[in-house]
């Protein structure tokens, strides 16, 4: 099987859950320098950078996800690195300058996810506009052709509603990465999903269910094939991998138990600018209960806790309905990390499947 293994870059303080349960994690660069180096010799492929501003669910201390790709990029060899991107907070020909640096210096390794925006008060703080849920992926897909042009073209010029290019140009242009670094991109929602079709090469989900994934999938590559392309479909998952399935429901019970209940009430005030406010009260958190919300990003909707039989069981069957790439979060980073590439990559590695197309996931 051939989907792809990313983790969640522990940049920020305060773990990925928010809970007051011991977290055997760092935020700090030696510490993830060595994480890195690690992930990339267990199996994992990607690695992602977390953007914060400004302490929220306890994230008090935050490494800038650019600055932390591009000194990333030297201590590693294999593994493709991800900074994370807020249009509104930078000018898209400015990240596309830096991004072909760092994609220079790491020889072809440099990816951008874009993050439309959901925490008001990291725009507010720097005096910069808020603006409705939908203007927001407009504005962030502006932002994706900018840097497609400076990217590809020796004389761009580009006119939108957000953005004005006249004549730009950079150089040296990213290493061949056909025909640009990749581009993921997180939401859920419905303007999140057809800006995933017309400018997106991955799309990011939150945790969910394998009916949840299949239908966010289906509709996705619809809407792309309609626009005569593809795009590539990555999971977000919090991992507890045990000996056995009670031991790792047991750390869940915990977790949830000893959750920050003060924190987690933030950030579910936070997030209400997020899927809730649109017209379909769809997307990002929009349906996310009290424990939901303890892991930030649904991570425990997705299942990936059991055995390590059991979780590359239930990686089979997201891959089956056409998911490319698992995105790894963990309590225990220290020992969590290297355990699941010891004993979870290779056993999906091992495994043979029956992949449906899209055309078939739309039938069925």
């Amino acid at each position: 099987m051939d989907i792809k293994f990313a983790y969640w870059v522990p940049n920020v303080s305060g773990g990925l859950v928010v809970s007051k349960i011991p977290q055997r994690t760092n935020w700090t660069f030696d510490y993830n320098a060595q994480l890195a180096q690690t992930a990339e010799k267990v199996g994992f492929d990607y690695a992602l950078a977390q953007a914060r501003f400004i302490a929220s669910y306890g994230a008090e201390y935050q490494l800038e996800a650019f600055s932390t790709v591009a000194a990333l990029a030297p201590v590693t060899k294999r593994l493709k690195l991800i900074a994370a991107v807020h249009p509104g907070l930078w000018h898209p020909g400015v990240v596309a300058k830096m991004g072909a640096t760092i994609d220079f210096i790491s020889q072809g390794r440099f990816c951008l996810n874009i993050v439309s925006g959901w925490f008001k008060d990291e725009f507010t703080i720097y005096g910069e506009p808020w603006l409705d849920h939908d203007e927001r992926y407009r504005r962030s897909e502006e932002f994706i052709r900018v840097l497609k042009g400076m990217w590809t073209e020796d004389n761009f010029h580009f006119r939108g509603d957000f953005y004005r290019i006249n004549g730009g140009w950079v150089k040296p242009k990213p290493v061949n990465q056909n025909p640009h670094p990749e581009i993921f991109q997180g939401g859920n929602s419905k303007a999140a999903r057809r800006m995933a079709s017309r400018v997106s090469d991955w799309y990011f989900m939150n945790g969910n269910t394998i009916e949840g994934v299949r239908e966010q999938i289906q509709e996705v590559s619809t809407l792309a094939r309609q626009q005569g392309r593809k795009v590539k479909f990555g999971l977000n998952a919090f991992i507890l991998v045990r000996d056995t399935e009670a031991q790792a429901h047991a750390v869940l019970q915990e977790i949830i138990v000893q959750a920050d209940k003060e924190a987690v009430e933030g950030f579910k005030e936070a997030v209400k600018h997020a899927g809730a406010s649109t017209q379909e009260r769809q997307g990002m958190w929009a349906n996310s209960n009290f424990e939901d919300l303890v892991q930030y990003n649904d991570g425990f909707r997705t299942g990936l806790i059991g055995t390590a039989q059991q979780v590359a069981d239930r990686i089979r069957q997201y891959y089956e309905v056409g998911v490319d790439l698992i995105l790894c979060g963990f309590l225990h980073y220290s020992d969590d990390l290297p355990a699941f590439g010891r004993t979870v990559i290779p056993l999906v590695r091992e495994m043979e499947v029956h992949r449906h197309s899209t055309e078939e996931l739309v039938s069925l």
